[in-house]
C-alpha cells in the first residue's frame, strides 16, 4: 500500500463516524428537501443549499478521506450503498477512493484552495464591516425589487438609505459586493473582483468563513465528510448572524436582529463576528492541510 494510507478503521469504527456525520447535517438536509417539496422557502437556512449548490443526499452521505482505508462487509455496503460509488475502490474486504481518478481540475482546485485558505491565515483579519452587505444589497430598492419578498425591511427605504450613506463600506468579499445594487457599489471603499479573491479575502468576512463550505466540496469526495460537515456547521452559524444583521425584520421566524443601525448593536455584530472568526481558523486550518495533501498525491 502507498505509504499516504492510513490504517484501516474497523467497519464498527467508520459505521458511527457516518452515523454521527449523518446526525450532524440531516436535520438541515433533510428540512430543506421537505420545504422544496411543499414549494416553501426559508430566508435563512435555504441559502445553504441553493447559493451552494452541495445537494443535500451528498451532505448526508458520510465518505472517507482519501487515504482512508474503511473495512467492509456486504452488510455495511448495503447500509451505505453510495459507497459503491465509481470513486471507491472495493477489494479484499476494503474499501478506499481511488486516487487515481483525480483529474488535473481537482487538482487546480486544490491548488487554489491550498493558496487562499493560506493567505486567509496571514492576512489581518478586519472586524470594521459591520454586516453592511445584506443593508447594500437592498439600498435604493423598492419594497417589491428586494430579494425576499415576502419580509418586510425593518427601516423604511429613505431611513435605510440615509443609514448606508452615513457608514464606511468597506467589503472585501466579491460574492457578497456583486449583489451589491448599482447605486451602492461606488459606496464601497474596496472594488473587489474575481481574479483579485487571493489579495482581498480576510478571516473576520462572514462571507469568506461561510464559504469555507464552499472550498470544502469543491474537493469532495477526496476531502471526506466529517470536514465537510465541520463547513457546512460553521457556515449555517455564519448565515444566521448575516440575516440577524440585515435589515430584514425575520422576528416571526424566531430572529432577533442585531439592530447595526445603532452603536450598541453595531458592538454586538463585532463581537459575534469575532466569535465566528474564531471558530473559522482551525477549520481554514484543517481545510488547507486537505488541499495540500490532496494536491501532494502523485498523479497517475
Amino acid at each position: 500500500m502507498p505509504s499516504t494510507l492510513n490504517p484501516p478503521l474497523s467497519t464498527q469504527t467508520w459505521t458511527a463516524r457516518a452515523a454521527e456525520h449523518a446526525g450532524r447535517v440531516a436535520k438541515w438536509s433533510d428540512a430543506f428537501v421537505q420545504r422544496r417539496s411543499r414549494n416553501e422557502k426559508h430566508p435563512v437556512h435555504d441559502f445553504l443549499f441553493t447559493y451552494y449548490n452541495f445537494s443535500p443526499a451528498k451532505l448526508k452521505q458520510w465518505m472517507p478521506a482519501i487515504g482512508d482505508i474503511l473495512e467492509v462487509d456486504d452488510a455495511s455496503l448495503e447500509a451505505h450503498p453510495w459507497l459503491r460509488d465509481r470513486h471507491c475502490l472495493i477489494e479484499d474486504g476494503t474499501l478506499r477512493l481511488n486516487p487515481t481518478l483525480m483529474n488535473d481540475s481537482a487538482r487546480r482546485m486544490a491548488d487554489f484552495i491550498a493558496e487562499l485558505c493560506a493567505n486567509v491565515l496571514d492576512r489581518a483579519p478586519r472586524l470594521r464591516c459591520f454586516g453592511l452587505h445584506e443593508w447594500a444589497m437592498v439600498y435604493k430598492l423598492t419594497p417589491e425589487q428586494i430579494r425576499h419578498t415576502g419580509y418586510r425591511l425593518r427601516l423604511s427605504p429613505e431611513t435605510l438609505a440615509s443609514f448606508i450613506e452615513s457608514q464606511s463600506l468597506c467589503c472585501s468579499h466579491y460574492d457578497a459586493f456583486r449583489f451589491f445594487t448599482p447605486e451602492a457599489r461606488p459606496l464601497n471603499s474596496l472594488q473587489p473582483t474575481l481574479d483579485a479573491r487571493l489579495q482581498n479575502e480576510q478571516g473576520a468576512c462572514l462571507h469568506a468563513n461561510m464559504d469555507l463550505y464552499k472550498w470544502a466540496y469543491k474537493l469532495w469526495p477526496w476531502i471526506g465528510s466529517d470536514l465537510i460537515a465541520d463547513c457546512f456547521l460553521l457556515a449555517m452559524e455564519g448565515r444566521d448572524l448575516d440575516m440577524r444583521a440585515s435589515p430584514y425584520d425575520l422576528a416571526d421566524l424566531g430572529y432577533e436582529p442585531v439592530r447595526i443601525e445603532a452603536e450598541e448593536g453595531r458592538r454586538q455584530y463585532q463581537a459575534e463576528q469575532l466569535r465566528l472568526a474564531e471558530l473559522a481558523v482551525p477549520v481554514r486550518q484543517q481545510l488547507h492541510a486537505a488541499a495540500l495533501r490532496i494536491r501532494s498525491l502523485p498523479e497517475a
